[in-house]
């Protein structure tokens, strides 16, 4: 089951540090994080990726984006 961050209309840095603390918070697994901006967009997948998660999945979706992030 994956776990979902909910980052839409929000300007960043929020996006990243929800997604930071729900990667901390599970370790391993997956991921999915909705933010509405290119800008969230790419600031959380370097944030994700700096923590050694891998970028599944990218989407658009319902006006914005649907990132998958995962870790083993």
């Amino acid at each position: 089951m994956s776990i979902i961050v909910d980052a839409k209309g929000l300007s960043c840095p929020q996006p990243v540090l929800m997604t930071l603390n729900k990667i901390k918070e599970i370790q391993k697994g997956e991921i999915i994080v909705r933010v509405d901006t290119d800008t969230s967009k790419e600031n959380v997948s370097r944030a994700a990726k700096s923590q050694g998660w891998e970028i599944a999945d990218v989407q658009e979706k319902d006006g914005g984006y649907q990132l998958t992030i995962k870790k083993d």
